[in-house]
């Protein structure tokens, strides 16, 4: 056992990465496990959200497991690092939005991690870094999107000095959506997962894809993609439903005064 599902509500996962150390290191079995977890996860057409988040408080994840970095090859690092990237893949491309829980430290393939889900959400105390460079390996897999994240000039900054930033700085930079009191976390967190539960789940999985399909697109051809999404949409109901409940509030309101 490497990870823990529970159900807050009935539109709303939270799983828990457990056996994995105080700082919750990313080992083989835990990636792999977590992996699977996800995958079966994604099948649950009833969620609206997924939260991930480490056990404890001393860290989101701090990180891959050294000891078993220090064993590998090259051929059995790029094993490794495969799925490792395999587990992001699998948190960026959930059908639902995706809240990572950070408090303590996030670390190394931690915050790659914690960047391959949508929201992020952190601890006041929480500290975040990319320190492979500090034992002698390179920032790889979705290290990739930092660039473009927070700009070429702060990621330059965290990959080529391995320096970690509080996570009142990593919200300045973009790197992170919130910035809360520790003691707040889990209610912020639950207050974001009832704001989406609210949404429609077509809509809200079919922006999730949106998303994803316009980071390999140029602007025109997104553009262009959009449209038919947004035509798409009125096939569902959805907009009809909350429209005209929006209407009959505005209504009611005004009936009131």
């Amino acid at each position: 056992m490497y990870s823990a599902i529970t159900y807050p509500t009935t539109t709303t996962a939270v799983l828990t990465i457990t056996d994995a150390g105080v700082l919750n290191v990313l080992s083989t079995p835990v990636v792999e496990a977590l992996t699977a977890q996800i995958g079966e996860l994604a099948e649950n057409q009833g969620l609206h959200c997924l939260v991930l988040r480490g056990s404890g408080s001393s860290a989101f994840v701090a990180g891959a497991d050294i000891k078993e970095l220090a064993t590998l090859t090259a051929s059995t690092g790029r094993v490794f690092i495969s799925a490792l990237r395999d587990l992001c893949n699998a948190v960026r491309h959930f059908p639902v939005p995706v809240i990572v829980r950070l408090e303590g430290h996030t670390l190394g393939g931690g915050l790659e991690l914690a960047m391959a889900g949508d929201i992020r959400i952190a601890a006041d105390n929480a500290v975040v870094g990319m320190p492979e460079v500090k034992v002698g390996i390179p920032s790889v897999i979705h290290a990739a999107m930092m660039p473009a994240q927070i700009g070429t000039t702060r990621a330059a900054w965290l990959l080529l000095t391995g320096e970690n930033i509080p996570a009142t700085q990593a919200q300045q930079w973009g790197l992170i959506n919130e910035c809360v009191p520790q003691e707040r976390l889990d209610a912020r967190i639950m207050e974001v997962a009832a704001g989406l539960a609210e949404i429609g789940p077509v809509v809200l999985r079919q922006q999730k894809r949106l998303l994803r399909r316009w980071e390999g697109m140029v602007l025109d051809a997104a553009i262009g993609d959009s449209v038919v999404e947004f035509g798409e949409a009125f096939k569902t109901g959805e907009p009809q439903h909350h429209m005209n409940a929006f209407l009959q509030r505005k209504q009611a309101a005004a009936d009131k005064r």
